[in-house]
């Protein structure tokens, strides 16, 4: 698949067929591709915790609802940012930390490598619900300083998922003035 093709195409799963699994080796290279992301001083503050067990996924739909469908996932992948590593100021008049942004261009790479692989995914967020990011924090033990921007659950597609007409909004556009 080419990657403009790639990025055309690729849409949310959420009905996977629940008999196949994934290799490891195709995690470890789906990874791989998130790592290649672009990150803010070049910092990589990702981190990634891979879940394969089914009671693990299934439970991850009380802390954020809308992973309900975990359940009959292969795999997922919790995407996270080490904000100790990734940039940021803390000043008296300034404190942001770009994490968050990192580990959303990472799991884009994830989802966009999945696709590629005939793995459907589907980004599910946690950052920026406090809730979320506590409750993942307290399922999984993760340090304060690792904070989950997203759940991406993996699978293969029960079928493959409807193409949208055309997304382009020409009106969405503007040059040199708004």
């Amino acid at each position: 698949m080419e990657l403009l093709e790639g990025l055309l195409t690729r849409r949310s799963v959420r009905q996977f067929d629940a008999s196949k699994s994934i290799s490891q080796a195709d995690l470890e290279e789906i990874i791989k591709a998130a790592q290649y992301a672009p990150s803010a001083h070049n910092k990589q503050p990702w981190e990634f915790l891979i879940l394969t067990d089914k009671e693990k996924m299934s439970a991850l739909r009380h802390v954020q609802p809308w992973t309900s469908f975990a359940k009959d996932a292969a795999a997922v992948i919790l995407v996270c940012g080490n904000t100790e590593e990734s940039f940021s100021r803390h000043k008296e008049d300034e404190t942001w930390n770009y994490s968050d942004i990192d580990c959303a261009l990472a799991a884009e790479n994830l989802l966009l490598a999945a696709h590629s692989k005939g793995i459907g995914a589907c980004f599910c967020g946690a950052a920026p619900m406090p809730k979320v990011i506590a409750g993942l924090q307290e399922m999984f033990t993760l340090p304060d300083y690792i904070r989950p921007l997203s759940i991406v659950i993996l699978g293969y597609p029960k079928e493959e998922p409807k193409q949208p007409i055309d997304r382009f909004k020409q009106e969405k556009i503007h040059w040199e003035k708004w």
